[in-house]
């Protein structure tokens, strides 16, 4: 049973490349403390699989984290603090697991890759 962590991000805010990393990083970290801990353990053993996926409104990423909520998977939806390139409270991201990656793509697996 492989896991593995889903990082989904909204194309259409424009961000630049190191406003993306930063964004993705919150997003990871942030589902990570929120997953059960033999989820962690086994993520980590399996060597901790990511992918990077977009969609292109906040409604599509608000659709798809209340998808992984309802399923009962660690999530967390990310706002920024509107420091540089995008207004305060925006939501930019959300991450999903790590979990069972056919949970996860049964959620994402229709997204392109960023």
């Amino acid at each position: 049973m492989p896991f593995k962590q889903a990082i989904v991000l909204r194309a259409d805010l424009k961000m630049g490349k190191g406003k993306l990393a930063a964004q993705c990083a919150h997003a990871s970290l942030d589902a990570f403390l929120k997953a059960p801990d033999s989820a962690k353990r086994l993520w980590q053993l399996s060597g901790s699989e990511k992918v990077a996926l977009k969609v292109s409104s906040e409604k599509e990423l608000l659709g798809i984290f209340d998808k992984a909520k309802r399923a009962k998977l660690p999530c967390t939806l990310i706002r920024d603090a509107g420091h540089t390139q995008i207004a305060p409270g925006t939501i930019t991201a959300c991450a999903i697991g790590p979990a069972e990656e056919n949970a996860i793509d049964a959620i994402t697996g229709r997204l392109k890759l960023l």
